[in-house]
């Protein structure tokens, strides 16, 4: 347990201590909740507020695009001889893929977090503060999920910009197929097969009726797909894992 403490530790030493990446990866989700929140088109079509809509959709996407370039840092440290060092040391692969991606999502729920509470000068309203807890633990659930398959990833990789290019190819369609940025409601069959299929969507609908916004698949579902999905995840990146040769 010293191992896992001792990674998750520095994996948020390294957050903090990155001011450029702490700012830099604030940039985008900003741009989406300005650029998109205040449109008029949903208010158009009877929905509401877009801000309330949207903002939940914002937080999933920073939390994803943290948590799976999370793993970028096993190339890094492969690179740079810290992977040897660390698998070398008379402690299980297990622990030490624990504690990374415990480090990992614990920056992605930090970096989801700050972006919630920069929603709230543009305009963004809690309907119930008593459902905030389901609303950290779907963010905790996504951020696990997509470290673990960031890890899983980088642990077959040995280039970095090979990774950023398989990252960028899965991370843009994960999100726009979540229902992040749109309702899922009368969709073409074939692209809503694709979004029942995507485990982001769950995280996505989870986050939204956590805090008001109404559920699409409903919270058991999101629950219990999401967890599933999280724990398979964890399964295979751990097994991946072990399975790096030095």
């Amino acid at each position: 347990m010293n191992t896992v403490y001792i990674l998750w530790l520095r994996q948020l030493k390294r957050y903090f201590r990155s001011k450029s990446r702490l700012i830099g990866s604030l940039g985008q989700p900003l741009l989406f909740l300005v650029a998109l929140g205040f449109g008029p088109i949903y208010q158009k079509a009877a929905g509401g507020s877009y801000i309330q809509f949207l903002t939940p959709g914002i937080i999933a996407m920073s939390v994803l695009f943290t948590a799976m370039f999370s793993g970028i840092e096993i190339i890094w440290d492969r690179q740079f001889g810290f992977l040897k060092e660390t698998l070398v040391a008379p402690v299980s692969r297990m622990e030490i893929m624990i504690g990374r991606t415990l480090g990992g999502a614990t920056v992605a729920v930090i970096q989801g977090t700050v972006v919630f509470l920069i929603s709230f000068l543009i305009g963004f309203r809690i309907k119930d503060f008593l459902y905030l807890p389901l609303f950290f633990l779907f963010m905790l659930l996504i951020a696990l999920l997509f470290t673990a398959l960031g890890t899983a990833i980088a642990s077959k990789m040995e280039d970095m910009h090979g990774f950023q290019l398989i990252m960028n190819f899965l991370v843009m369609p994960l999100f726009f197929l979540s229902g992040a940025l749109f309702p899922l409601q009368n969709l073409p069959r074939a692209l809503t097969t694709i979004v029942m299929l995507n485990p982001l969507s769950y995280g996505v609908d989870g986050l939204r009726g956590a805090l008001g916004a109404g559920y699409q698949f409903g919270f058991s579902q999101d629950f219990l797909l999401l967890g599933a999905a999280t724990g398979a995840l964890l399964v295979i990146g751990s097994y991946l894992f072990s399975k790096i040769e030095l």
